[in-house]
């Protein structure tokens, strides 16, 4: 399965658009993690804890994405676009969300 941001891939054509796919990936929050990154904030400097959560939670958004490509027959999704974002869930907390969305194709060799 080919995952890409672009349009076109060298050497290969698009046999056939299959439709849009999207993944989405939810991360609860976490009292350790937000009390640490909330000294980074204080401090200064990354909060490698949640920069760790967003690369798995991409890589997990991307998985699934190629999981419901493949259920369309697709061997290729173009157009990659992944999106980060927060669900506010009251005063206390919120969600961290993680989206992904492409085309799925089916691409065939020139």
């Amino acid at each position: 399965m080919i995952l890409t941001t672009t349009d076109v891939i060298q050497g290969l054509v698009i046999e056939s658009y299959l439709g849009i796919v999207t993944a989405e990936v939810v991360y609860g929050s976490n009292a350790l993690r937000d009390f640490f990154a909330g000294l980074r904030d204080f401090i200064g400097g990354r909060t490698a804890s949640y920069e760790e959560v967003f690369a798995r939670g991409h890589q997990e958004a991307l998985r699934e994405l190629e999981q419901r490509a493949r259920q369309l027959g697709a061997n290729g999704v173009i157009g990659i676009e992944i999106d980060t974002g927060t669900i506010n869930i009251d005063d206390r907390g919120a969600l961290l969300l993680i989206t992904a969305s492409g085309t799925a194709v089916r691409l065939q060799r020139v």
